[in-house]
């Protein structure tokens, strides 16, 4: 038996046999089984419900198993459910476009029900430790985004979610532009040092952190809301900063030099410098640095 009877698993195959057999091999183990007959239906399958895991037949007439496994993985909810490819071709090609189109694993027919069994509750387990630990992390305030080296959004802890969907073709289109620059950089590791925002509804911008690598092509990005007027309030009630300091302060934490933050708000170096130390007086720190900080624990939250 599997381990929860709420595991549900969709089999997809053009095969009334193979459909059958497997079906009332997985029900023996405790399983709910949906069917469906191809790619397109397990497309609509998917639309009203998020099963635990997918098995899917790789070749089928109109859309193949391949093709259809990339449109699923475009769906945030299915993410992270592992696909785990039947089928009776065994070349190393189909295996490698089996995982490229992001299944996790290979079974080739005629099906063993005792192998089937084990992969399966190998990845439910697998795929369930991986949610856990986004769910934790997402419930400790650590809102946080995978990017491929392409800019595709692998994945994202729950809470930052939303927010992606308002602008996910805007930020992948721009995360793609971004990653390019920062590889095609002759300074390593420039990636790791730049953020990158979009704009989202009213003043607010969605900013993403880079954190460096997670994976071979998994990059890693804090995931914040900056929301400008909000900020200079909160940094002003936190700190009893007046409006104008509260602004240098916000420039100082976006890594600004004196400089840039007199150009962009209309004021001399003097002046800046005058504020600056009246800053750190309020903060009860020494420097730039330190100011960044405390004014980042303030200014960064979704």
């Amino acid at each position: 038996m599997m381990d929860s009877i709420r595991d549900t698993v969709l089999v997809v195959d053009d095969s009334p046999e193979s459909l059958g057999f497997i079906t009332e091999a997985l029900k023996a183990s405790g399983l709910t089984v949906l069917v469906a007959t191809s790619g397109e239906a397990a497309l609509s399958v998917c639309e009203k419900v998020t099963p635990d895991t997918i098995l899917m037949d790789a070749v089928m007439p109109g859309l193949d198993g391949f093709e259809t496994c990339k449109r699923l993985k475009t769906v945030p909810a299915l993410q992270h459910v592992p696909v785990i490819f039947m089928t009776g071709l065994s070349e190393t090609e189909h295996i490698v476009k089996a995982l490229d189109s992001g299944g996790v694993d290979f079974l080739t027919k005629p099906i063993v029900v005792d192998e089937l069994r084990a992969r399966i509750k190998v990845h439910l387990t697998n795929a369930r430790s991986v949610q856990r630990a986004h769910v934790a992390i997402d419930a400790s305030g650590r809102h946080l985004v995978a990017v491929s080296s392409v800019g595709d959004i692998l994945w994202s802890t729950p809470q930052v979610q939303a927010v992606l969907d308002q602008v996910r073709t805007e930020l992948e289109d721009a995360l793609a532009r971004y990653l390019a620059s920062a590889s095609a950089g002759d300074e390593p590791g420039a990636a790791t040092r730049k953020s990158i925002s979009v704009k989202l509804a009213g003043e607010k911008s969605l900013y993403l952190h880079p954190l460096g690598q997670a994976g071979p092509d998994e990059n890693l990005f804090r995931a914040t809301i900056d929301d400008e007027a909000a900020q200079i309030s909160d940094l002003q009630n936190r700190f009893l900063l007046t409006h104008r300091e509260a602004e240098v302060l916000i420039w100082i934490a976006r890594g600004k030099p004196n400089k840039d933050i007199g150009d962009i708000l209309g004021l001399s170096p003097r002046t800046v410098n005058k504020h600056l130390e009246q800053i750190f007086v309020k903060l009860g720190v020494e420097n730039r640095a330190s100011a960044a900080v405390r004014a980042a624990e303030v200014m960064y939250s979704l």
